[in-house]
């Protein structure tokens, strides 16, 4: 029997991690995170739960990745610390690893193996063969997995554009080939199931963007995510044809692309680039400006330069400013934040909304129904999506003639077994988030979580109180502070009636048999206080009670 176990990215953007499980061994398909959201305040990052594999170390014989994005390869610093295995990727994705490894300082520890489209690698008793697929950053690749039970295929994250500007097509005719020989299960990317047609290409893309070129009279500053080393060739290409010198701005933008030219992902002469201190330098119609921040993060270099607070980079009428990347749900209000601003400033903005200047490096309904009738598979797992992304590609298969049985949507955590020209659910393993905060990795609980979403809403009320140990007599307090709950002179009122409640507990306890619970005195105190609060105000603030015994 062959297992299939998503750890990650089936019921979520991110986190994306699959293992293969056969005979004694075991194989991760891509490690990555997922961004928090508004629920998880203070958290950096969420990395998969690596609990299922604790125990079986001694079967995790590689891990194969299938590209650079963090949503694919950003969890394995924290993976790498605990499993000592050969790590497969191509050379932009491993080279984007390497950069991660030093920031956890684990270079020179990890073994990592280059390959390219068309190597086959084994890995007893799986053989895995990569495919070139096109996608939003370069080096990507889908996988043919042989395996014991039949062939199975990982789409990785792909896009099908018939002109993609850096000639890196999706192998159609490799996914057909497999095809032809037989598949008995198709994992295949879901992000955009939702969406009708297909992917526009990045030559549109480019199209657009060279307009903007041709039109604009100041700066042009383009903001694009830094892994997307295709866009910012083309924007280079633009820049070097419309006679402009070239400032690459933010730490990642400046490191993929250090990466990228040396690795011959991007090609441009020595003297087009200059440095941000060299602008004024030039006229305003001879600077080009590629720059991190699509996303609004309050500290990347765009949002420094809407709020007035870059070292160098100082927005003025007369700038054109590029939003080349698409809104990511959950951004939007960050992102027209930073619009506002830079339109206050003078500049011109473009961007999603109101011109084609970017693309989705994930395939269309139109896309994915060609795949499907290329790899015409058994059974088909949608894979890297919401549950409603999930769905909508499970449908479209249905549509094409598979049968409902041959749809298998599943979540995180859930068993396929393989067996005998058949592929079900078989049972669930435990699979979880794991939050990241600073150097802390997995001591941030939902506890915690729910403590700091209170404060952010309701703020916090402070209880203290001395007792005398001897006599159990309160000898200072109850004395009450607050932040972010009420200010002293508008809500003095509730906060006097609190020491009271806090005196009655007190005096209520200390009267109960001896010897007094401190503890549970403190409990009480929280208790009542936000039955207090709420009813008084609906304000559900942290109550912390400090009962001090001198």
């Amino acid at each position: 029997m062959v297992k299939v176990i998503p750890l990650g990215g089936l019921g979520e953007i991110g986190l994306n991690m699959m293992l293969f499980e056969a005979d004694e061994t075991i194989l991760v398909v891509d490690c990555g995170l997922m961004f928090p959201d508004e629920h998880m305040p203070g958290v950096d990052l969420v990395i998969p739960s690596f609990a299922y594999l604790e125990d079986k170390r001694e079967r995790v014989k590689a891990v194969i990745l299938t590209h650079g994005h963090e949503d694919h390869i950003g969890a394995m610093p924290f993976f790498l610390r605990d499993f000592e295995v050969p790590v497969y990727g191509t050379r932009f994705t491993l080279a984007l690893l390497e950069e991660k490894l030093k920031e956890h300082h684990l270079p020179g520890k990890v073994d990592l193996r280059e390959v390219r489209a068309g190597d086959l690698t084994e890995v007893p008793p799986f053989k895995v063969e990569y495919i070139s697929v096109s996608h939003s950053i370069v080096d990507g690749v889908g996988l043919a997995i042989q395996t014991p039970e039949g062939l199975l295929i990982h789409s990785g994250d792909f896009r099908i554009d018939p002109t993609p500007v850096d000639s890196q097509f999706t192998d159609l005719v490799r996914f057909a080939h497999h095809g032809e020989s037989g598949v008995l299960a198709f994992f295949s990317d879901s992000t955009n199931a939702e969406k009708e047609g297909s992917t526009l290409s990045e030559r549109e893309v480019t199209r657009t963007i060279e307009e903007i070129f041709r039109q604009a009279k100041g700066r042009i500053i383009v903001a694009a995510f830094a892994s997307n080393i295709t866009r910012i060739q083309q924007v280079i290409l633009l820049a070097l044809k419309y006679g402009r010198r070239i400032v690459f701005n933010g730490k990642s933008m400046t490191t993929n692309v250090m990466i990228a030219r040396r690795l011959g992902f991007i090609d441009m002469p020595d003297d087009l680039e200059i440095s941000e201190r060299q602008i004024a330098q030039f006229a305003d119609d001879k600077i080009t400006v590629l720059t991190t921040g699509t996303q609004g993060e309050p500290m990347s270099a765009l949002a420094r330069m809407a709020q007035g607070a870059h070292r160098t980079i100082q927005i003025k009428p007369g700038d054109t400013v590029v939003l080349s990347s698409r809104f990511i749900p959950g951004n939007e209000r960050a992102i027209t934040n930073i619009i506002n601003r830079l339109y206050r400033l003078g500049a011109d903005v473009i961007y999603e909304k109101v011109s084609e200047i970017h693309t989705s490096g994930h395939a269309r309904q139109e896309e994915l129904k060609t795949m499907l009738s290329l790899v015409r598979p058994r059974y088909l797992v949608p894979v890297h999506g919401e549950y409603r992304h999930l769905i909508k590609h499970a449908r479209l298969a249905v549509e094409m003639g598979m049968s409902p049985e041959q749809t298998l949507v599943v979540e995180d955590g859930a068993v396929l077994a393989c067996k005998g020209g058949r592929v079900g659910v078989q049972g669930q393993v435990e699979t979880g988030r794991i939050m990241v905060d600073g150097k802390g990795v997995g001591d941030v609980a939902e506890m915690v979580l729910r403590d700091r979403r209170r404060l952010s809403g309701h703020g916090m009320v402070i209880v203290l109180l001395a007792i005398d140990a001897q006599t159990g007599e309160p000898v200072y307090g109850p004395d009450i502070l607050s932040r972010g709950f009420v200010l002293q002179d508008q809500g003095g009122y509730i906060l006097q009636e609190a020491r009271e409640l806090v005196r009655e507990v007190t005096e209520e306890l200390a009267a109960s048999a001896p010897p007094v619970n401190w503890s549970d005195v403190e409990e009480e105190i929280e208790r009542r206080l936000r039955r207090f609060f709420y009813k008084s105000i609906e304000r559900n603030p942290l109550v912390l009670p400090l009962i001090i015994s001198v």
